[in-house]
């Protein structure tokens, strides 16, 4: 998973390097795109595999070409159109797509300019491409939490049911996100009423409404708000009580950076409570604490920079989880999520026990 993440960060240090050079789609293949279908695992110099210049007959159009087409053996995995970085893509780009979906037994495709990839499928109508992408891979600004899926699509993992169920599934987790996005800043008038008439409010009059559509705007932000720290909390185990407000509300230490130069972000927090976690039955998790610093945040015992049990390194394109031996030597772990903390749970205690048994 990490190989894959590696590369896909690879190939968007090497757009932002090289965009302003490459002026032709025929260089953004070569020089984004064909990466790009090399990282899923296919041979991009065995034209039996990856064939550029893919022909089909579409029904009058005789001769018409996709940029590139994936096969496995005879069956036709994947048909690639291709465009400039510099163009926006739109679904009419995709036209030569829509076509072959008539005619093939093709279910998934790919439109992409090298930045941003838009994977599609028949989800709706059998052979009959979707309007909407049911995957948008952004290499400009990369989800980490994507990777796994785009894996399912690499020449290793792929398999065609998975694939679709995978595909649908995101299709309406990704609409489902959208329109709750919507509601959070702008409830539609449907899900005002849908609240007032799920705790009992009548007819809501024309000056109440607007107060109402702002409480409801409030509740919905209140809610993620709080779902969210009942899962920090959950990540220190039954026995631990510390809450977020009380681990932020600390003065920064003395020749530390002041809190306006830092700032501490939502997962380093989930992160510290993970590693907390890790620690429980050890030791007191009050002497666990955190110092964010402008480079790392690191968790240290006591609140002694002699005592570091862990460093998270997460403001760049690969998060790092940085552990530490007897000698105090730290090794970075590239990690996908927050959750990949746990992995290293026997590390971390060891690393808490040296220093309660040397009595540092």
């Amino acid at each position: 998973m990490s190989d894959i993440l590696e590369k896909l960060q690879a190939i968007a240090s090497k757009i932002d390097k090289n965009s302003v050079n490459v002026l032709t789609e025929e260089a953004t293949k070569n020089a984004f795109i064909l990466p790009f279908i090399s990282l899923l695992g296919y041979d991009v110099f065995d034209p039996s595999e990856v064939v550029p210049e893919f022909v089909a007959d579409v029904g009058i159009k005789k001769g018409e070409k996709v940029d590139y087409a994936i096969m496995r053996g005879t069956e036709l995995v994947m048909l690639i159109e291709c465009k400039h970085h510099g163009a926006k893509l739109e679904f009419t780009h995709a036209s030569q797509l829509y076509r072959y979906f008539a005619c093939t037994k093709c279910r998934i495709a790919l439109l992409t300019n090298g930045v941003e990839y838009r994977f599609f499928s028949d989800l709706d109508e059998l052979n009959k491409m979707d309007a909407k992408p049911f995957l948008i891979l952004d290499l400009s600004d990369l989800r980490e939490d994507l990777v796994p899926e785009l894996k399912k699509l690499s020449k290793e993992s792929f398999d065609l049911e998975e694939v679709l169920n995978v595909a649908n599934e995101l299709k309406y987790t990704r609409e489902i996100v959208s329109l709750l996005k919507v509601q959070i800043d702008n409830p539609s008038d449907d899900f005002i009423k849908f609240c007032a008439s799920g705790i009992g409010v009548g007819r809501l009059k024309p000056g109440f409404k607007e107060k109402f559509a702002g409480l409801v705007s409030q509740s919905l932000k209140d809610f993620v708000s709080e779902t969210f720290s009942q899962r920090l909390k959950l990540a220190l185990g039954a026995s631990s009580s510390v809450s977020l407000k009380e681990t932020q509300s600390k003065e920064p230490a003395k020749n530390q950076p002041t809190e306006a130069e830092i700032i501490t972000t939502a997962e380093e927090m989930e992160g510290y409570f993970a590693v907390k976690s890790c620690l429980h039955g050890i030791l007191d998790l009050k002497r666990v604490v955190h110092r964010d610093q402008k480079s790392y945040f690191g968790i240290l015992l006591d609140d002694n920079n002699r005592k570091p049990i862990a460093r998270l390194h997460f403001n760049g394109r690969t998060k790092y989880l940085g552990v530490f031996d007897q000698d105090k030597n730290e090794t970075r772990h590239p990690i996908i999520t927050v959750d990949d903390i746990y992995g290293y749970a026997d590390t971390l205690r060891r690393t808490a026990q040296y220093y309660l048994s040397s009595g540092e």
